[in-house]
């Protein structure tokens, strides 16, 4: 790798603190014997790492690197460019767009003029090529690996079938060689692929069922022999850090890769069963966690009421909703919504799952007793300007988050009840008083996730009477059909394609803060807030139905209709 940069490369790894002034000398006194790139002489002299020198030059240079020994490749990638291309070149392709017409390669110059055009040369028209920095002997490693074995997931499982495995080599992080190692790697792969929020490996009494959790449903992926697992879950330990040796005892490890030319992590679970260890592997795709908060599917006057809930300097906004409900997305859309240099962003979360710039992360630790109610009390201390608390779960956390909060900060925090006007019952048990709730909520988002009608195979469809009742249509606003999910090639067959939110927005004000200090009922808070143009879950699930991005069926799955169910009956 060279540097194509006005300072020469020797000075610039040494302003890097990667070599020193003696180790160049004797670098360049080789390179006039020799006339070998720079670079390439200091790996061989073993001054620098392929993998220091890479990293020093993409800093220098704004390119960005890739770690190819933490990198998974995608087949679709690799079709598109012939093996010989590939080596005489020093490229390996990692990610390809066919709908963009998007291929992403590494490669050891990224101003490579001539193998770049010979690459264009080869794909369709108007492909666009995007380049990431890595070592020239990384990328033939590399390029021997995938170009040299099966990577498809029923060929590699054909070879496991076919072949013998040697399970003591599985503890080796190189041994590509091996079936098992590949069929990880593709089935990581093909999760991210494919959208998937988790994926499931659950040993059964004589077999192993594999499930991706896709748009917030599980759907069977795969059914391996029993005797595949054993292979497998060391292989995933061994990625994650996990103890191999222990399989009574749940684990939690973590894996960073570079999936189909992205930073993608896994959150790795093994839990310990009757018929072996289950293992579940939460996808943290940093490229689709954080949305714009435009894109977050609100209605015009949601938004506004968010923005102006933003708006606030000082208070707490609470978000509300089970568990994949969508909450840490919204949270880190707001973050990244404010984050600016003006102001200091602290987080405290369990664990950490989108790394973000300028934003300061910390993860609970059991083993540094770090727990939330501590991690505020330090974080008061770093002169924040906005807190984020992962969770409230007791009283002590509670209070801490409230004090933040009076004293000048804007925190944001998540709390587990059934709706936001639930928020209020449920700080109470908590042990809030409500002086101190009055005047600190600026304001509470409960929200849900839905599975959106597919827009290449969706259906319209004339709606039942119950269902006109249901949607509080009149005969002054008729609404003439519905669509339905039928399923296509392009959403597996299932009729929906992607997830949205839902969501209910209660902003506090004088009048709700009076009712919260003088305790009143559930019944009273929810009137004055529906006198201020509060609107529920169900009825912006409906709004949603009426534009033909649901149905009522995918909404009946996440939101309790059954009260407007009855209402409709009678």
């Amino acid at each position: 790798m060279n540097a194509p940069h006005h300072q020469p490369l020797g000075q610039l790894l040494i302003t890097h603190g990667v070599i020193t002034d003696d180790q160049l000398r004797i670098a360049l006194h080789e390179q006039s014997r020799s006339n070998l790139a720079l670079g390439k002489l200091l790996v061989q002299l073993g001054f620098v790492t392929e993998a220091a020198l890479r990293d020093a030059l993409s800093e220098s240079l704004g390119k960005q690197g890739v770690d190819l020994a933490r990198a998974i490749a995608d087949p679709d990638a690799l079709a598109q460019v012939p093996e010989e291309l590939a080596k005489r070149h020093r490229l390996l392709p990692l990610r390809w767009d066919a709908e963009a017409r998007r291929l992403t390669v590494a490669i050891a110059d990224t101003d490579d003029i001539v193998a770049l055009d010979k690459l264009r040369s080869i794909l369709p028209e108007e492909t666009q090529v995007d380049t990431l920095l890595a070592g020239e002997n990384e990328i033939a490693h590399a390029i021997d690996q995938y170009y040299g074995f099966e990577l498809s997931i029923d060929g590699i499982l054909t070879e496991i079938e076919t072949g013998e495995i040697d399970y003591r080599s599985l503890a080796a992080s190189d041994q590509y060689d091996q079936p098992i190692v590949r069929l990880i790697d593709a089935l990581m792969a093909d999760g991210v692929k494919r959208d998937a929020s988790d994926i499931h490996f659950e040993p059964e009494a004589s077999f192993l069922r594999i499930r991706y959790r896709i748009d917030g449903l599980l759907r069977q992926i795969r059914v391996l022999h029993k005797s595949y697992w054993s292979a497998m879950a060391v292989r995933i330990k061994v990625m994650a850090g996990l103890n191999i040796a222990e399989t009574r005892a749940p684990q939690d490890g973590r894996i960073s890769l570079n999936v189909r030319g992205r930073p993608v992590d896994f959150r790795v679970s093994s839990q310990p069963t009757i018929h072996g260890e289950n293992v579940v592997l939460r996808i943290l795709d940093r490229q689709k966690g954080i949305v714009p908060l435009d894109r977050l599917g609100l209605g015009d006057s949601q938004l506004e009421m968010l923005k102006l809930m933003i708006a606030r300097p000082e208070g707490i906004i609470l978000f509300t909703g089970p568990t994949g409900s969508g909450k840490t997305t919204t949270l880190y859309s707001i973050l990244n919504h404010i984050n600016s240099e003006g102001i200091n962003i602290m987080t405290l979360e369990d664990p950490v799952e989108y790394p973000m710039p300028m934003i300061r992360q910390t993860s609970v630790s059991e083993a540094t007793k770090l727990d939330f109610a501590n991690g505020i009390r330090s974080m008061m201390r770093q002169d924040p300007d906005v807190i984020l608390v992962g969770e409230i779960r007791d009283e002590e956390t509670a209070e801490m988050a409230f004090r933040a909060s009076m004293t000048g900060h804007q925190v944001y925090a998540t709390l587990h009840t059934n709706s936001a006007i639930g928020v209020i019952p449920r700080l109470f048990d908590i042990g809030i008083l409500p002086d101190i709730m009055a005047g600190n909520i600026i304001g509470v988002v409960a929200q849900r996730l839905v599975r959106k009608l597919c827009p290449h195979c969706r259906r319209q469809r004339a709606p039942e009477p119950y269902e006109l009742k249901l949607l509080g249509v009149s005969s002054e606003r008729p609404v003439h059909s519905l669509y339905e999910a039928v399923g296509c090639p392009a959403c597996e067959q299932q009729g929906y394609k992607g997830r949205m939110a839902i969501m209910e927005l209660m902003r506090m004000d004088a009048d709700i803060d009076e009712l919260i200090a003088r305790r009143a009922t559930y019944r009273e808070v929810r009137n004055a807030a529906r006198a201020k143009g509060f609107r529920t879950l169900a009825e912006d699930g409906i709004r949603r139905v009426m534009e033909g991005q649901t149905t009522l069926e995918e909404l009946a799955r996440v939101v309790d209709l059954t009260e407007r169910m009855f209402s409709a009956e009678l």
